[in-house]
């Protein structure tokens, strides 16, 4: 097994870390931050993943993983070095490369041998050709090293499974030697047969965004079938679920709602066409599924509007849920905070509850009255408002509703139920793409 040093301790550094651990290597996670690192080393995992702190304090206790902010230490005792720092989105929509930059300088300055670089983290097209020039630059004599791209597919609230148990690998190098280490690794995963996807490090680094821009089009698509169906009677989820059933079309991200949110979908996207303007290529259909999903989350804020009679100014709206999707403390595009903002702007009350970002949402929100549950929030609402699909969500107590409301309106987001749930008790009910047939 291999000696892997991971730098930054951020999502995909900290779940790609402790699974590395998991599949038998002896992993170094590296993080400049001393504060994290010392909530690290004492059990504090600094956000919310289903299941992570037990894969975390497992591989701690058998001595496999551990943290550090030695950088120097961890290049030079380890032989592969994983780069997860953060890509966030800049300015102008591109990649804001600034952290790998600088982890590739460090390496370069503290590597004394052969090393294999990982880049881990989203990055445009280029970046590896791009670290190994840096990585060259910087050394003080001339070392060998490999660059390769391994792009992470986790999906929030999934994520540890997603790791031991992925759809696919994608790896991208220029070097047989690479390619085996590699192979190495990831070798647990062969034995339930995972496919290794090899390629060269710019197909590698174009996949990830090519798929991730495919999906945000998916819901894309059908959120703009969805308000078609509102306009002539029909019903999204019919019509998504027959479209599913065509196997070259399949069932996953055909549900309609309030957009997509998130710390890739968005950002890719972007980038994704940030990519294509540079090489001279217009991605006209990634361009749209982006305007779209602004648009769906500002539909949202009408739909709740209409609820309230046409007007919410001095009325009291509960949304549930705040994080972009269930099992996440994640607020990074979440379409609470469109529906928080364009609500409040407009005169209302704002109230909000989730079972685990509220803690997040109270930085974007101060606004906002957070309350300790679903029914609190609803308490002197005019409109109650379904927006993360959290299962908790799914089995409400419609009389005790009825209770703490004033109101009889409720917009769902994400189509949890059925409109006869709560019409039959006497509310409105608005979902997305739930049109009636017309008489």
């Amino acid at each position: 097994m291999h000696k892997i040093a991971v730098i930054g301790t951020g999502y995909v550094g900290l779940v790609g870390g402790a699974g590395l651990a998991d599949f038998g290597n002896t992993v170094i996670c590296v993080d400049l931050l001393e504060e994290k690192i010392k909530k690290l080393k004492a059990g504090e995992i600094p956000f919310y993943e289903p299941g992570l702190s037990e894969v975390v304090l497992r591989n701690v206790q058998e001595g496999r993983l551990e943290f550090t902010t030695d950088f120097g230490r961890a290049v030079k005792e380890c032989d592969v070095i994983f780069c997860a720092v953060g890509t966030p989105e800049g300015e102008d929509g591109a990649v804001d490369l600034s952290q790998v930059d600088a982890v590739a300088r460090d390496i370069g300055r503290h590597m004394d041998g052969y090393r294999i670089i990982v880049q881990k983290s989203t990055v445009p097209v280029g970046t590896a050709r791009r670290i190994s020039r840096i990585i060259r630059d910087e050394q003080s004599e001339p070392h060998e090293f490999d660059v390769v791209s391994n792009p992470e597919f986790l999906r929030e609230g999934s994520a540890v499974g997603d790791f031991m148990r992925p759809d696919r690998v994608v790896v991208g190098a220029d070097s047989e030697k690479a390619f085996q280490a590699l192979r190495s690794i990831y070798s647990p995963l062969y034995l339930i047969r995972t496919p290794i996807v090899e390629t060269t490090p710019e197909s590698a680094e174009l996949i990830k965004y090519a798929s991730n821009s495919f999906l945000a089009t998916k819901i894309s698509f059908i959120n703009e079938v969805a308000n078609l169906c509102e306009c002539v009677g029909a019903d999204v989820q019919t019509v998504a679920y027959a479209m599913g059933l065509d196997k070259r079309i399949g069932p996953k991200f055909l549900h309609a709602g309030a957009g997509y949110g998130g710390s890739c979908f968005p950002k890719d996207t972007k980038a994704l066409t940030k990519i294509a303007e540079a090489a001279g290529v217009e991605c006209s259909i990634v361009s749209s599924s982006v305007r779209v999903n602004i648009e769906q989350k500002l539909r949202m804020v009408d739909k709740v509007v209409a609820a309230a009679g046409g007007d919410v100014s001095g009325k009291t709206v509960a949304l549930l849920g705040l994080a972009f999707k269930p099992n996440t403390d994640d607020m990074r595009y979440a379409a609470s905070i469109i529906l928080a903002e364009g609500l409040n702007e407009l005169g209302a009350s704002v109230r909000g509850f989730d079972p685990v970002a509220m803690d997040n949402a109270r930085t974007l929100m101060p606004f906002v009255t957070f309350t300790e549950d679903a029914y609190s929030a609803a308490e002197g609402a005019d409109v109650l408002v379904l927006v993360t699909e959290w299962n908790e969500f799914r089995q409400l107590d419609i009389e005790r509703l009825m209770k703490v409301m004033p109101g009889r309106a409720v917009v769902d987001c994400r189509n949890i139920y059925q409109p006869a749930d709560f019409e039959k008790h006497g509310f409105t009910y608005d979902g997305v793409g739930r049109g009636r047939a017309r008489q």
